[in-house]
């Protein structure tokens, strides 16, 4: 979605999205089903993040939140509540330990829109079975639980890409990737306080170089299984108790 919704289509957006979640729930506690997955995509600009992002969403069955969706939800605090309260009540207060947690050990919440984008990713987040991109997702939600992807690539291949892409002159891609980084590296460093280069922020960082969409869509569904759905945590959690 490339356009800024109106406040009417956002809300309409934000109830299709909760009855989705709402019916995928119930379907999920009636077959026993695992829960979905849940990876965050941080890209260079002209890195081929959209192509690679709607294929591993169309194979791997989950919704796509991008950034500018993801934005203007944070940016009102009704959108924002109305995301959290497509959760449960188990959900919620999970939701809230967490927050609790981020405002005690990583992040100073220094605004309103800090804080509820952090609950809107977060609910995003306890839903599973979505594909965040941008925005600081991967440092939001928990390691442990999210595929954190971070694609990056030569100026030279985001020039050409951007520039095919857009049908834009190679020296205006050019100058468009250079205000598009700034612009995301200085977010994450105003919010987060961290590099958004920094590799130890990612679970996998990949050059797109030479690598086409089909050879990181396997790596991608191969390292899945390092990652920990919230039941399977729980699971282990109660064994080891036992113990």
């Amino acid at each position: 979605m490339t356009t800024k919704p109106t406040s009417t289509r956002l809300e309409h957006l934000i109830e299709e999205q909760a009855r989705k979640w709402q019916l995928a729930m119930s379907m999920r506690r009636k077959r026993s089903e695992p829960h979905p997955p849940v990876i965050t995509i941080s890209r260079q600009p002209g890195s081929g993040d959209h192509i690679f992002a709607h294929r591993i969403a169309e194979e791997l069955n989950l919704d796509i939140f991008d950034d500018k969706i993801i934005h203007e939800i944070a940016e009102s605090a009704k959108m924002s509540e109305k995301v959290v309260s497509s959760l449960d009540e188990k959900m919620r207060s999970t939701l809230d330990n967490w927050i609790q947690f981020l405002r005690t050990t990583r992040f100073f919440f220094s605004d309103k829109y800090f804080l509820h984008l952090t609950k809107v990713i977060g609910a995003t987040g306890r839903h599973g079975g979505a594909l965040i991109i941008g925005r600081g997702a991967n440092l939001i939600l928990p390691a442990e639980e999210t595929l954190r992807i971070r694609l990056i690539a030569p100026m030279a291949v985001k020039i050409k890409n951007l520039s095919e892409g857009l049908n834009i002159s190679p020296e205006v891609a050019e100058e468009r990737i250079i205000r598009i980084e700034a612009e995301r590296k200085a977010f994450i460093k105003k919010h987060f306080k961290v590099d958004i280069d920094d590799p130890i922020n990612y679970d996998i960082v990949i050059n797109t170089q030479f690598m086409d969409v089909d050879k990181i869509i396997k790596l991608v569904k191969s390292s899945l299984k390092f990652k920990k759905p919230k039941e399977r945590r729980s699971t282990d959690k109660k064994a080891a108790s036992k113990k």
